[in-house]
């Protein structure tokens, strides 16, 4: 396949997976990945069995995954770069040999964060930005100006922040929203809307706050209204999981959205994820509440 008509076939599969995932809510079902077809062909956006995707007629790597709990040493470093083991076998041939490909092409790829079994979050695109035969590893950057910074290893100050608040952004906190929304179920907790697309993961204690991690006890499934209330401090949830809007509100007379959306809200007890261990920390609650209490 020509080097044009190539990257156009990977520029439309990107933007399906990422209209997909924005669909359910950040997240693309295995199934769906299985199932993807071009001009009534079937071609797989991941392999059925391996964490990398290397199609036939395709000259370079389509899609690399990483798993924590993965049988690779897939590491992220210190400037917000991830550090892709090279797959087993003969370096220079192989799964590696098109992943060298993608480095010599700047042949943009999909990264699948597997959250749970059967879930990806994606990220995409992504680019081989160096190959290191030394630690047997490429790297990959969420963003394709890393292939003109030169020595990688000597970035300055200002790229490296900008490598880290990239991963931040498309990196972190999808997966946040991702393992957020699969434990309610795709639900938003305060009002139960079931539309993943309008749907975010919230932070009860912010990144800021040295207990702020992205982990699912420190995180609420929020649409979109309820999500921003929440930031605003219009809307408060206390430590025993009760809806709570601001009394300025409750006096405030406007259209239904007001008055369904957020005043009939209050008193509600949320919707909470199955499993105990994914329910908000009531600490992290009771912190954050006080904030609210005090914008009241």
């Amino acid at each position: 396949m020509e080097s044009s008509m190539e990257r156009a076939l990977r520029e439309h599969i990107i933007g399906w997976v990422v209209e997909r995932a924005e669909a359910n809510g950040g997240f693309v079902f295995r199934e769906e990945l299985l199932s993807y077809r071009h001009r009534g062909e079937k071609l797989p956006v991941i392999d059925y069995s391996r964490g990398i995707r290397n199609p036939q007629a395709l000259s370079a790597t389509l899609s690399i995954v990483s798993s924590t709990s993965g049988p690779y040493d897939d590491v992220e470093s210190d400037d917000g770069l991830l550090h892709y083991a090279y797959r087993s076998g003969d370096p220079w041939s192989g799964d590696n040999r098109k992943l060298r490909v993608a480095y010599e092409t700047g042949m943009p790829l999909l990264l699948f964060r597997k959250e749970v079994p059967n879930v990806y979050t994606p990220v995409a695109p992504v680019f081989v930005v160096d190959d290191r035969p030394d630690e047997r590893a490429f790297v990959i950057a969420l963003d394709e100006s890393f292939r003109f910074f030169g020595d990688l290893d000597t970035l300055s100050e200002e790229k490296r922040r900008y490598a880290r608040r990239l991963a931040r952004q498309r990196l972190h906190q999808p997966a946040f929203r991702t393992r957020v929304l699969l434990a309610y179920e795709t639900r938003c907790t305060v009002c139960r809307l079931h539309h993943g697309s309008l749907l975010d993961a919230a932070h009860i204690l912010p990144d800021g706050h040295p207990d702020g991690a992205p982990t699912v006890d420190n995180g609420l499934a929020m649409c979109k209204i309820h999500h921003a209330a929440y930031d605003q401090d219009m809307l408060g949830v206390t430590p025993d999981y009760r809806v709570q809007i601001a009394w300025r509100l409750l006096e405030e007379k406007d259209g239904p959205m007001l008055r369904h959306g957020l005043q009939e809200m209050h008193g509600q007890t949320l919707h909470l994820p199955c499993r105990p261990r994914d329910r908000p920390h009531r600490d992290h609650l009771a912190y954050r509440y006080e904030t609210f209490v005090r914008g009241v």
